[in-house]
């Protein structure tokens, strides 16, 4: 494709070459394939099940381990909360339903109604005054917009979720709560959020406010670091026709490219664990004890299973290798690994078996909680086959599979468990150093989605999602946690569910 030479200092200030510009366009002219999953992952059958008196040992394993390992807790927290107060923005179009009206009935429930009325007050105006008028408008204006709290533009993670006889807690501070119980290595815990560029001075300032406190009664240090997305990461957008996308000034159209952007923030973290979790999924410290045991189980899961791939390679590092060391890399790639060799692997040279088992244990490994279905959308646990024709475990999101084809969608359909964002990764090899993570990407993984602007029809592309295709290649195993682990905040309304409402 042709792109002139104001394009061409475009893709310089993007950080961005003319190959992966045509790479972005060839994906949207001929689509990303699809996954071919071969069954869903199962209790005994790619999901791991620790029973109720095995989590002592496992927990034990992982406290032993933290002195001397590096540990970081990683949260993508860059969404704006928009589609939280969705329901909301319609109201103020007018457009009040039964989820509105919760909001009003419950209004003093919410850990923010002391900053809203607070700010109702500063224009003289009385919200529980507004709110037995029906004033939603009015109340919805100071709640929504730069009127009052402007919760409508702000991230989720710098809103107030839950309160506390101590004052309102944002989710940032919730990671620190819970960062402190189990990513800690001898007192440090190491926190790192992913954050968008205009609300980054906001996230530093609360840290900047509220972590002394936080330190003197965990009695902790808190080394927190944040990112942005990178600009390299943003990808191009174009018309129906696949056509370049061009602003009223000419310019080219980029955007982020969704989550598995971030895959280049985790790879610069130099850690030998890191926990990944989304920031919208915490909860009051009356419920937090079942989330800590088992990101504990999880990270020992990780932990046992990087010691077994080390005792391997090193049996499989000589020139001289066993019947025997292959038969036990085959066995812990099958059984722990989750990894199933190509079609005629039998029929392959001892070198090329060989070859093919030190490929697949020098890899990056992750742990996955993964919970009971209870129909929330989102990624699924799946067996599926890889490009070189082995199977392993894969996240799978519905976007990757072709429901259109019965067999596809009766697997998808027979899910037991989903995905809830819930990872404890190993990004070193067995000497220390560290893996290039984009290397273990799957390209083909991306999504195209429809957007529009300044009401013209566009296509944009999401590059590989952080725990789907852009951990494609890694060393993958599913471990079953409990659902209440799993308490998003997507709507305004979630935040009234009684796991949100601490001593209610």
């Amino acid at each position: 494709m042709q792109f002139t030479e104001q394009d061409q200092q475009q893709f310089l200030a993007q950080g961005v070459s003319t190959g992966q510009i045509d790479e972005q366009i060839n994906y949207f002219v001929q689509g990303f394939p699809y996954l071919n999953v071969i069954k869903a992952a199962t209790i005994g059958d790619g999901i791991i099940r620790v029973d109720e008196d095995q989590l002592a040992a496992y927990i034990h394993r992982f406290d032993e381990a933290t002195h001397e390992k590096d540990l970081v807790k990683f949260v993508p927290a860059s969404g704006a909360a928009t589609r939280m107060f969705k329901s909301l923005f319609a109201a103020l179009d007018g457009k009040s339903d039964k989820s509105t009206d919760e909001v009003f009935a419950r209004i003093t429930d919410f850990a923010f109604y002391e900053d809203l009325k607070a700010a109702m007050a500063q224009e003289g105006l009385d919200l529980d005054k507004a709110v037995a008028d029906n004033d939603r408008q009015t109340v919805l204006q100071f709640l929504l917009t730069n009127k009052g709290l402007d919760y409508g533009s702000l991230p989720k993670g710098l809103l107030k979720f839950h309160r506390y006889i101590d004052g309102p807690r944002t989710p940032v501070e919730e990671h620190l709560v819970e960062g402190a119980a189990y990513a800690n290595s001898d007192g440090l815990v190491k926190l790192h959020f992913t954050v968008s560029p205009e609300h980054r001075e906001r996230f530093e300032k609360l840290i900047d406010e509220q972590k002394a406190d936080y330190e003197a009664w965990l009695g902790v240090t808190f080394d927190i670091s944040f990112s942005e997305q990178k600009k390299s990461t943003d990808t191009i957008s174009v018309n129906m026709d696949n056509s370049p996308f061009r602003n009223a000034d000419g310019s080219l159209l980029f955007r982020p490219a969704g989550h598995g952007a971030l895959i280049e923030n985790l790879n610069d973290i130099d850690a030998d664990i890191v926990f990944i979790k989304n920031i919208d999924n915490v909860v009051p410290d009356e419920i937090k004890e079942q989330t800590v045991t088992y990101k504990k189980v999880l990270a020992a899961v990780l932990l046992d299973a990087q010691q077994q791939i080390a005792r391997l390679q090193t049996l499989l590092a000589t020139d001289d290798v066993s019947e025997g060391y292959l038969a036990e890399a085959d066995e812990l790639l099958r059984r722990t690994l989750f990894t199933l060799p190509p079609d005629g692997f039998d029929t392959l040279s001892t070198d090329e078996k060989l070859a093919y088992f030190r490929k697949k244990l020098d890899r990056p490994v992750r742990a996955c909680g993964m919970v009971k279905n209870v129909g929330e959308p989102g990624g699924g646990p799946f067996w599926a086959k890889n490009q070189d024709g082995s199977v392993s475990l894969q996240v799978v999101e519905s976007a990757q599979i072709d429901l259109a084809n019965p067999q596809q969608k009766s697997i998808f359909d027979g899910a037991t468990h989903f995905n809830p964002v819930d990872l404890v990764c190993g990004l070193k090899d067995r000497d220390g150093k560290k893996y290039n993570l984009t290397d273990y990407r799957d390209p083909q993984t991306g999504f195209i989605t429809a957007k529009s602007k300044d009401g013209k029809d566009l296509k944009a592309q999401e590059l590989p999602g952080l725990w789907n295709g852009a951990m494609a290649d890694w060393n993958t195993m599913f471990v079953e946690v409990p659902l209440i682990t799993f308490n998003p905040v997507k709507t305004v309304n979630d935040l009234l569910r009684k796991e949100h409402q601490p001593g209610n």
